[in-house]
């Protein structure tokens, strides 16, 4: 994934951020020349990007919109961003709240202004959107695309018309304000909400309503600094003081809040529900479980909860634990911080769903799939890999290898909490699959490697070779033979000594990469 220079305020609905592509990961890429218009979610992964507005002047083309920039006039912070687009003559600044996104444009005094709504596009596909006057200074809608956003937007100029441009295959929204000649500034202050737009309004009302641009920006920084400020460095160069800081500051975008002021959110059924906590969307497990979900449960431990509390609601729909990717993580993740002394959540909720992900065959499928191949690990004690001629870098096949040592480290994760839990039979038996793993290490090789169902093992064998889906998830033989966090002495007792392990994990280091 790749990073957005835009404004947001830690752990929040709204991410308010420059859009130079679409499709380009976080939609921003440092090399482009042109900006497109402003987004208000973001992941920094292929998808997002709801409702992109852009200032323009003049009669603007539906295919022919974007505007030049230059980092000369751009800045970047944790929660305000400003760019100057050299089409329009527009200085853009940009601030946010948890589910605001405030919009400030000082166009040249003797143009008149206007926003364009690119509200067809997003990251995703657009299933459905509208679009509408509310009254003299109000426009509301909707944008349907990996979640339906609805806004509600508030602007210091009256309203004249709102126009459909259409000049190929692409529709564009023209919001045109009346009498908006001279210098003072458009402010355009939108609220958003995932259940309605009514609720958009109340965030908004809640949020952002009475507050100036400047009170605004001041709030994010202070929130960026409170949270920030949590850990102090000492030591090292101002470059690396920076660094540290701009990982820990981007390590608190992600999961984002889809629950309004109210507690209302809509649930993974499509119902709208309120629970008492904030509702969160499912962390990236795969990558997180072991560093990012950690920091979270030390420096926002009230987030951690509501995370917890977000994934077994979501859960008990789906029937298992939401698992992202690869592997069952979110078992890491609810014993780790559960051990760790974040208790406030239905503890055996959770549990029941762990237990369902560790015991019951599911389709893979999405975040409410379960765990695929779960019978045959279970039966067999590890999971074959199909036997596929010439696999390729790109090969969708089972990823066995990654998949069984993963589930043993799963199974060790849900062990612990069965046994905190006074469940000493369910502890026994997943503590006996946590060394599955040891199926698959070769030790003719000394490398974990993939097996055939009649237990044979793959050949040819080169454990340089990496494979997106092929014994191996994203990863080859090297990368992937020391995972065996939950039990290393019995890992490296695999190794005819101690010695021999030793020089193995050595040359993983060592070793020249050959292409």
């Amino acid at each position: 994934a790749e990073v957005f220079p835009g404004s947001s305020v830690p752990n929040a609905m709204v991410q308010l951020s420059p859009v130079t592509q679409f499709r380009s990961v976080a939609g921003y890429q440092y090399e482009d020349t042109v900006i497109y218009g402003f987004s208000h979610t973001n992941k920094g992964h292929w998808n997002l990007l709801h409702l992109p507005i852009l200032p323009v002047t003049g009669n603007v083309s539906s295919d022919d919109y974007a505007s030049k920039y230059s980092h000369t006039n751009e800045s970047a912070h944790p929660g305000y961003y400003q760019v100057f687009l050299e089409r329009y003559g527009v200085n853009a600044e940009l601030t946010s709240t948890l589910r605001c996104a405030y919009h400030k444009y000082t166009f040249r005094p003797d143009d008149d202004k206007k926003v364009l709504v690119d509200i067809t596009r997003t990251n995703n596909g657009v299933r459905d959107w509208s679009i509408q006057k509310v009254d003299d200074h109000t426009f509301s809608g909707n944008q349907d695309a990996e979640g339906n956003i609805r806004f509600y937007a508030v602007s210091n100029y009256k309203i004249q018309d709102i126009k459909q441009v259409k000049d190929g295959e692409h529709e564009v929204s023209v919001v045109g304000f009346a009498d908006s000649k001279g210098s003072e500034p458009l402010e355009l202050k939108i609220g958003f909400s995932f259940v309605s737009i009514d609720n958009a309004k109340m965030n908004l009302e809640q949020e952002m309503k009475e507050k100036s641009f400047a009170q605004v920006r001041k709030e994010a920084d202070n929130t960026w600094e409170n949270l920030l400020s949590k850990i102090e460095v000492t030591g090292g160069t101002e470059r690396e003081k920076g660094i540290f800081y701009s990982c820990l500051y981007r390590s608190f975008l992600w999961p984002v809040l889809r629950s309004d002021v109210n507690g209302e959110y809509t649930d993974a059924k499509g119902n709208v529900v309120n629970n008492g906590f904030r509702y969160y969307t499912d962390p990236s497990f795969w990558d997180d479980y072991r560093n990012k979900l950690i920091l979270l449960g030390m420096i926002s431990p009230d987030v951690a909860t509501d995370v917890i509390k977000s994934i077994t609601d979501r859960g008990k729909i789906g029937g298992f634990m939401p698992t992202f990717f690869h592997g069952d993580h979110a078992s890491t993740f609810v014993t780790g911080s559960y051990l760790r002394g974040i208790r406030d959540f239905d503890v055996q909720a959770a549990y029941e769903l762990l237990l369902n992900n560790a015991f019951v065959e599911g389709s893979g499928k999405g975040p409410m799939g379960g765990r695929r191949f779960i019978k045959e690990y279970m039966e067999q004690g590890w999971i074959s890999e199909d036997d596929i001629t010439n696999p390729k870098l790109e090969t969708v096949a089972k990823a066995a290898v990654t998949k069984t040592q993963e589930y043993a480290y799963d199974d060790y994760a849900t062990a612990l909490l069965a046994k905190e839990l006074g469940d000493s039979e369910n502890y026994e038996k997943l503590m006996k699959r946590t060394d599955s793993y040891k199926h698959l290490f070769d030790p003719s090789t000394q490398f974990m490697r993939g097996r055939l169902k009649d237990g044979t093992w793959i050949t040819p064998f080169d454990p340089k070779r990496p494979f997106y889906e092929y014994m191996y998830r994203e990863a080859n033989g090297w990368q992937s033979t020391f995972f065996a966090p939950h039990d290393s002495e019995g890992f490296i007792a695999l190794y005819p000594s101690k010695k021999a392990f030793e020089n193995k994990l050595d040359s993983l280091f060592m070793i020249p990469w050959d292409g």
